[in-house]
């Protein structure tokens, strides 16, 4: 597998498909590891991340039984490159942010990612569409399992797992999921999930997490704390009880508008559709927003000009890295604005 192989599919986040999925688009789980016999690397030298680098990057591909496992270098990597991974959900923000000797090991399904110096020196994480957290949580384990035979993890007996930033530390997982909410945003009662969440010690925040806002209607809800319980606890917290009722909450929401309001909800998808086939400038956050009801309406069975895995595909090429890697240069602002509404409507009208 390649880098360019990467832009010609949507990856697993985005295939549409598992349990709930016209409510949850993905499911994720991550854990934070680092070394025994390492420095954090906050005081890590510039020859001892390049070290740290190598050796995880040897160990992890050695346990990969896929052949076509890519590891990038995203020290290396053009700004671009970067934030095509950003945008596929393969890396954070700050790893592509960051400097020094990093990269990111990526299995060929786009399911596993296995971040390296990122804040720690490992960030381990599993990808499944729809809600599938036991399924991911089932890989990322057996991962975990087969690293620390092979790989001193530091570790305190009782406390758990250490790591760079003290909100990690114990079992260093992350739960995330996340979630497509266009009804109760339109019905006002997003603010009611999100305090709700709050109230749980969840983090509710946008598609790119921490720090980024709720754009086309897609928030990521995580648990907020490591420590204290084990890794199947905050599994069943969020994927058995909190997960389940948003999304009952959300489905409601939705067949309420289509009862009660149904001119006006069928006139936003439309009217959301005109705009896209018909735009000659457009930037990506418009774009999103305006095709989180058009998702909605073919869940609903009320839209049928496009499919799931067309929208899908749209979303994620629109997006600004995605867009100039297919165009095959690099565009400023105002002729990737050009360019998204030229690809828009040459996809979309068929």
């Amino acid at each position: 597998m390649t880098f360019d192989d990467l832009i010609q599919t949507t990856g697993e986040w985005l295939r549409g498909s598992g349990p709930q999925s016209e409510v949850v688009l993905s499911s994720r789980v991550r854990l934070a590891r680092n070394l025994a016999d390492q420095p954090f690397l906050s005081t890590a030298s510039a020859s001892e991340r390049t070290e740290i680098f190598r050796f995880i990057s040897h160990e992890v591909l050695s346990l990969s039984s896929e052949s076509q496992t890519m590891l990038i270098d995203v020290d290396r990597a053009s700004p671009l490159d970067r934030q095509v991974l950003v945008e596929r959900h393969l890396i954070s923000r700050q790893h592509a942010a960051g400097e020094g000797s990093r990269g990111v090991s990526i299995s060929p399904e786009e399911t596993r990612a296995v971040m390296i110096n990122e804040e720690d020196h490992l960030r381990i994480q599993t990808l499944r569409s729809g809600l599938r957290l036991d399924e991911a949580w089932e890989e990322l384990n057996e991962l975990d399992d087969r690293l620390s035979e092979r790989v001193a993890f530091a570790f305190d007996q009782e406390i758990g797992y250490l790591t760079a930033c003290p909100t990690n530390v114990g079992t260093g997982i992350r739960v995330s999921v996340m979630l497509h909410l266009p009804a109760v945003t339109l019905t006002k009662d997003i603010e009611r999930v999100a305090r709700a969440a709050r109230d749980m010690r969840l983090a509710i925040r946008g598609m790119y997490g921490e720090g980024t806002e709720a754009i086309g209607d897609l928030y990521q809800i995580s648990n907020q704390t490591t420590l204290g319980h084990s890794e199947e606890d905050y599994l069943a917290a969020l994927g058995q009880t909190t997960i389940p009722k948003i999304v009952e909450y959300e489905l409601l929401a939705r067949n309420n508008l289509a009862k009660t309001k149904a001119y006006q909800l069928d006139d936003k998808i439309w009217r959301a559709y005109g705009i896209l086939t018909n735009v000659r400038r457009i930037t990506s956050e418009e774009t999103q927003m305006l095709l989180s009801p058009i998702r909605m309406g073919i869940h609903m069975d009320r839209f049928h000009e496009l499919d799931l895995a067309t929208l899908n595909e749209v979303f994620l090429h629109s997006q600004s890295a995605h867009l100039q890697k297919l165009a095959g240069r690099t565009l400023g602002d105002e002729e990737r604005a050009i360019a998204r509404a030229n690809y828009l409507r040459k996809k979309l009208s068929g």
